[in-house]
């Protein structure tokens, strides 16, 4: 039984605190308690929670308290995150997810209905498209996949395979469609000249009149340009090392070498060699100067990740086969290079191009670029 004790607060008024204390055997006494302002409605509540706790698991599941999605979320990302690399999309994705009503939904009230719920409020809502939602959903079934087996956790993964077929018939979710833009050479032109007005008037900061031609000419995606080292680099056989490939199993430790064009290795030849690495930057910063950049010239549609694109047509529009393409963008499959198979060949349209003339040329200042905080700095 529990019981009611009476206690005059600072205020002068009075407190009834109801608390059950429960005696098993060979374990320590569970206790629970809480404070009403009227006796009867603290002996109601304590009369309806010895009845509860006499169920069974109930003292167990207080003493244990069921955690909510976020709780799950952010475990995974600290677990996970400690023995594999997690990416910047997948771990904001979860993020956001975890800050979001189905965040603190508790684990067990994780259904079908609770995740198609989800999608609808983010379609209907929020007005985000089926296929970043379908995204959302693919990378959330990562955790429901671990965490009943790896914590005990009772997200069943067979729920979230009912709420992606649900959401599928209700155009929810969807695939996204296969992204085919690159910039055109008066776009490339646009950035290029508005890179280099920058360089100019700040040597020192980001070199984007560097960093945009390479990513073309190595077509290596923003993340993998800034783990490039220099001790990786193979120069009698014109090819390099990229640690890390992006893989849908495996990332961590996904080591390749790819071809080195010649307008490649003329980039990296023109970087002051004051870090391990050879663009020793961050990809929010390459990220958010080539967004700013942009919008200023009004480019529509227009990613960092399109000029890898813009690089593979490159190849191919110079007569490469499959076969050579491959070896400079590590494509694991060969039918995701058949489009560009059509494309005409036109020669080097970089041959003469100015900016990458320029782009070698300049100088970054690395003298006044904050170098002691580099990644990966060095003694020059």
């Amino acid at each position: 039984m529990g019981t009611i004790v009476a206690r005059k607060r600072k205020d002068g008024t009075i407190g009834y605190t109801a608390q059950i204390r429960i005696k098993r055997s060979g374990l320590p006494p569970y206790t629970e308690s809480r404070t009403f302002d009227k006796k009867a409605v603290a002996q109601a509540w304590m009369t309806k929670r010895e009845a509860e706790l006499q169920e069974p698991g109930a003292i167990a599941a207080a003493l244990n308290p069921e955690p909510i999605l976020a709780d799950v979320i952010n475990r995974y990302l600290d677990e996970m995150g400690a023995v594999s690399e997690i990416g910047s999309n997948k771990w904001y994705t979860l993020k956001r997810i975890a800050a979001s009503e189905l965040g603190q939904v508790k684990v067990s009230q994780c259904t079908s209905q609770a995740l198609v719920d989800f999608a609808r409020r983010r379609v209907m809502e929020n007005g985000v498209k089926p296929s970043t939602v379908n995204g959302d959903l693919m990378i959330l079934r990562s955790v429901f996949n671990v965490a009943e087996h790896a914590w005990g956790y009772k997200l069943d993964p067979a729920e979230m395979q009912k709420a992606q077929g649900v959401s599928k018939q209700l155009k929810l979710i969807e695939r996204a469609d296969e992204r085919d833009r690159v910039p055109t050479m008066e776009e490339l032109n646009d950035l290029m000249r508005y890179f280099w007005h920058k360089w100019k008037a700040r040597p020192y900061s980001t070199p984007m009149i560097k960093i945009v031609p390479f990513a073309i000419f190595t077509t290596r995606r923003q993340e993998e340009i800034i783990r490039l080292r220099w001790d990786d680099i193979n120069y009698e056989e014109q090819k390099m090392l990229v640690r890390d490939v992006k893989h849908p199993r495996k990332k961590k430790g996904n080591h390749q070498w790819f071809k080195l064009t010649d307008y490649a290795l003329e980039i990296i030849m023109s970087m002051p060699k004051v870090s391990e690495f050879i663009f020793p930057f961050e990809t929010d910063g390459i990220s958010a100067a080539f967004t700013r950049a942009c919008d200023f010239l009004g480019i529509e549609d227009l990613r960092f990740h399109d000029l890898r694109r813009a690089g593979v047509s490159w190849l191919f529009e110079m007569g490469w086969g499959i076969p050579q393409v491959t070896q400079v963008s590590l494509h694991r499959d060969w039918n995701m290079l058949r489009r560009y198979t059509n494309l005409k060949k036109v020669g080097d349209r970089y041959k003469d191009w100015k900016w990458r003339k320029i782009a070698v040329e300049a100088q970054w200042d690395w003298t006044r670029s904050k170098h002691r905080k580099m990644r990966g700095a060095i003694d020059p």
